[in-house]
């Protein structure tokens, strides 16, 4: 799959949830009525039962939904990269930027929300997330041999967090084009898991090229 979410909703279901999540990210859980989110998809608040028992049951389906995708098209990557590591680490880069840059709001709804889950739902969260990692981590040590576990691990939540920052860069306006922040990030992941395997920085490699650098 090209990203975490299909590229447009396909039911009335989706586009709740689509909306739901932006309005959530926009003004907080609390902060945003059923009515206008039934407004956001054309139907009454009421309306809106017919497909969720309410907001909570809207918000564990964004965020258990979001983890069980990621973790899902890591898996297919993984089993559909075919090449070396890799390219099977630039796939899983690829997989989770298409997520970074195009569900922010759920990036945000998940930094503030996620406690509100329920306990079974927020445990399913660290469940899908914890397995989502330790894939990453697979692939990053058969990338990076040099790679022990306790560092390729470490990389690994750091880039998560190179690639989460998305909501933090400003407007959309202010940001790069699309391929091209897409293009940026790829070579921040990779620059970063480098650095943990020992490899120069660009700036190294320039220095050790001038005598006398």
């Amino acid at each position: 799959m090209s990203n975490a979410q299909s590229s447009a909703p396909t039911s009335r279901r989706e586009q709740i949830l689509k909306e739901a999540a932006r309005l959530f990210a926009e003004r907080g859980f609390h902060g945003v009525g059923v009515d206008e989110i039934g407004a956001a998809v054309g139907i009454s608040g009421p309306g809106l039962y017919r497909h969720f028992a309410g907001k909570d049951a809207m918000l564990a389906e964004l965020l258990v939904g979001i983890s069980e995708r990621l973790l899902a098209g890591g898996r297919m990557r993984v089993t559909e990269g075919g090449g070396s590591p890799e390219a099977v680490l630039d796939a899983l880069i690829d997989g989770h930027i298409d997520f970074a840059l195009d569900d922010r709001p759920l990036i945000t709804l998940h930094d503030r929300e996620l406690d509100r889950l329920r306990e079974a739902d927020r445990k399913r969260v660290r469940q899908l997330q914890r397995q989502y990692v330790e894939l990453w981590v697979e692939v990053v040590r058969e990338a990076y041999p040099v790679c022990v576990e306790a560092e390729a691990r470490s990389a690994v939540h750091a880039v998560f967090g190179l690639l989460n920052s998305t909501p933090h860069l400003g407007r959309p306006g202010a940001l790069p084009g699309r391929t091209e922040m897409a293009e940026l990030l790829h070579r921040l992941a990779l620059g970063a898991f480098g650095a943990v395997a020992g490899e120069p920085s660009a700036g190294e490699s320039m220095a050790a090229a001038v005598p006398g650098a």
